[in-house]
């Protein structure tokens, strides 16, 4: 196994994250309420499937924002902004990412309500 390829893999990676996270605003947002999710999921005291759909729902926002902010560079490099195709391909991506980003809010509000009534029942 090469490490240097193996170190530069992962440093290739961080400059991808870290390059998004100052230039998007929505991953800022997302990376936010995901690090909060997080937190009251171990507040609540989910069980461990629980955790791991809330986990991978937190994750596939994230990697399809990744996904939606490369494939926005990559039609700019392509075609000009004000191109009509390249715009609606823009639509499409941003709307999958609110379609993800919608279906979790209700699977994580599924799998919240218990511990929420339970607290305010208390």
């Amino acid at each position: 196994m090469n490490f240097k390829r193996l170190q530069k893999s992962f440093s290739d990676a961080w400059h991808g994250v870290s390059y998004v996270y100052k230039h998007e605003q929505n991953f800022k947002m997302q990376l936010f309420i995901g690090i909060l999710i997080i937190i009251f999921m171990l507040v609540f005291g989910l069980s461990k499937s629980e955790m791991a759909v809330i986990l991978l729902l937190v994750l596939l926002v994230l990697i399809l924002e990744l996904l939606n902010s490369a494939l926005e560079k990559f039609l700019d490099i392509l075609k000009p902004r004000m191109h009509l195709q390249t715009a609606l391909i823009k639509d499409i991506m941003a709307a999958m990412v609110l379609s993800a980003s919608v279906g979790s809010i209700l699977i994580g509000g599924l799998i919240f309500y218990p511990y929420i009534i339970k607290i305010i029942a208390e």
